[in-house]
């Protein structure tokens, strides 16, 4: 019998190309105006092994923004440098069955902090943990925490991006200053600085096969199988997998853990970073998105996949 990624490559343009016909069921994002301008019909993914052996298919070199999926990577800094106590003093743990840029909880819920670290308001939270004597210091760990994980030095964020979702994110920025009312931003902090490490840190610009590479690293719990180095310890990626389990997908997270049980986290970009614990990293670009801000042509593609290679953890 042929290995799973080689029979990943034999099916995989066939699968493919069938969940690229969902992509008419959904809409590009466009309450960020540059995200509108990308392609509804583009869909890509890279399956990466522990050896670095991949599989890939579609629309694999095609460049967008990480947009959520950076939040799981900030978390996970975070952690680093702060310790699980002091995270948790400014976020919870919990789903909030609300929109991911939601604010009522936070006005009417106590003690006042964001359910958990992946809505807008937890990861905004977050981005002030991040250590950095100013926003360009923050920003630059960051870019260098997520060149490590993917592997590729030159990564950095889109501009464009940046500057269009900064004008347009009058929702994030009510967040933060609630956020700032409830003292889970604290006096020494400016909320047009804790923003722009959000707007970069979401705008950092990937392909299908960086996600991949990221992917594999929390697949096997903090350690890059391909060096044999731990970047993340192991804790920290257990959090973070179980969040991306709980939130990763939006208020679709139970849905895409019935039909693929493998922990994800997506964009409004259309990006998709899942994992198969133990095996198996996973990038996937669909811009097209579903009423709940999820790829439709990517869930699609994965859940196909989970069922076709048994992945489901239930």
């Amino acid at each position: 019998m042929k290995e799973p990624i080689e029979r990943m490559k034999a099916r995989l343009p066939e699968w493919l190309e069938a969940s690229r016909m969902r992509a008419a069921e959904g809409q590009v994002a466009a309450y960020i105006p540059e995200l509108a301008k990308a392609s509804r019909d583009a869909l890509g993914i890279t399956v990466m092994g522990r050896g670095g052996e991949s599989a890939s298919a579609g629309d694999t070199e095609m460049l967008f923004t990480m947009q959520s999926i950076s939040k799981v990577f900030t978390l996970l800094l975070a952690f680093i440098d702060n310790g699980e106590d002091a995270v948790f003093a400014k976020v919870g743990m919990e789903p909030t069955g609300d929109d991911f840029n939601s604010m009522l909880k936070l006005e009417l819920v106590e003690p006042g902090k964001p359910f958990n670290p992946l809505i807008n308001a937890g990861a905004i939270a977050i981005s002030s943990l991040i250590h950095g004597a100013t926003p360009a210091e923050k920003t630059e760990r960051i870019l260098r925490f997520f060149r490590t994980a993917a592997a590729d030095s030159s990564l950095t964020f889109s501009e464009k991006v940046y500057r269009s979702e900064s004008a347009t994110a009058h929702r994030n920025r009510s967040l933060a200053y609630f956020l700032k009312d409830n003292e889970v931003l604290g006096e020494e902090i400016e909320v047009e600085d804790v923003l722009d490490v959000y707007f970069k840190h979401c705008a950092v610009e990937v392909n299908v096969g960086h996600l991949a590479r990221m992917a594999l690293i929390l697949a096997f719990n903090g350690t890059d199988p391909l060096t044999g180095e731990e970047l993340v310890p192991r804790r920290y990626v257990q959090i973070a997998k179980t969040f991306m389990f709980s939130c990763g997908m939006y208020n679709a997270s139970g849905e895409f853990a019935i039909r693929a049980g493998i922990p994800a986290k997506s964009g409004v970009s259309g990006g998709i970073l899942a994992l198969v614990p133990g095996q198996y990293g996973i990038g996937v670009i669909g811009p097209a998105l579903g009423r709940k801000g999820n790829s439709v042509a990517g869930v699609h593609l994965l859940e196909t996949m989970s069922e076709a290679f048994d992945w489901s953890l239930f």
